[in-house]
């Protein structure tokens, strides 16, 4: 009798659910600790032991839950692109489009540098022709949907600009967003703050001329910005 009440449906049901529960938490400390791997050592230069090094168990454990240092990268990587997109969304909010130029930019720039230095895993599982495929391309999909949103912002704040040009625009600024990034993920502290402020600087003297002074298509045509 009592056998039987202690593999009762109250207990039956519990074990699973905190088994389930031990299982998630040890999959993000898992995950925690290959995004700081992936940080220091890059994709090429971590391992399963390293990761396991760092999150405080054996290699055992940590093949318990991920067969190899693939399945690692595009679980974080699905996480991370995750976020990506719900960083994205935020970012390119319509309500933006009437801002000035200068909180615009303040408003599209800002969570999207915030992610990418709260994330620097993000930055190396996205790049480099050793990631595990899947990740690239999804990488390569969202990258593609913003540069259609930002194509879809200049052409909604600057309705004259020609289609041709607004797609030059929108690559430009992507390139420029880029490299600026790169350097603000390379420094700390003020210094990271000073590239912040140095890129959206260069953002703004790029755009300012269009978006002040609107050319007509004919203009445009003529001007053509680089």
């Amino acid at each position: 009798m009592d056998g039987g009440a202690a593999n009762g449906p109250g207990t039956g049901a519990a074990k699973p659910r905190r088994r389930q529960a031990r299982g998630e938490a040890r999959i993000a400390q898992l995950l925690e600790a290959a995004a700081n791997v992936f940080r220091v050592s890059g994709y090429n230069g971590a391992s399963t032991n390293a990761i396991a090094r760092e999150a405080g168990v054996s290699p055992g454990t940590l093949y318990q839950f991920f067969p190899n240092k693939e399945a690692i990268a595009i679980e974080l990587g699905d996480q991370l692109m995750h976020r990506w997109r719900e960083t994205y969304g935020a970012a390119f909010s319509p309500s933006d489009i009437e801002l000035p130029l200068d909180r615009m930019l303040d408003a599209v720039l800002d969570p999207l540098i915030a992610f990418n230095c709260e994330n620097p895993a993000f930055a190396v599982l996205t790049h480099g022709s050793e990631i595990p495929g899947v990740i690239t391309q999804e990488h390569d999909v969202l990258h593609a949907a913003m540069l259609t949103r930002t194509e879809q912002l200049l052409s909604t704040v600057l309705p004259d600009l020609p289609a041709e040009q607004a797609h030059r625009i929108a690559g430009m600024s992507f390139v420029l967003f880029k490299a600026g990034l790169d350097l603000v993920m390379s420094h700390e502290g003020s210094e990271r703050e000073a590239y912040i402020r140095e890129l959206k600087t260069v953002m703004y003297r790029y755009l300012e001329p269009l978006a002040c002074d609107p050319p007509s298509a004919e203009a445009a045509r003529r001007i053509d910005t680089p």
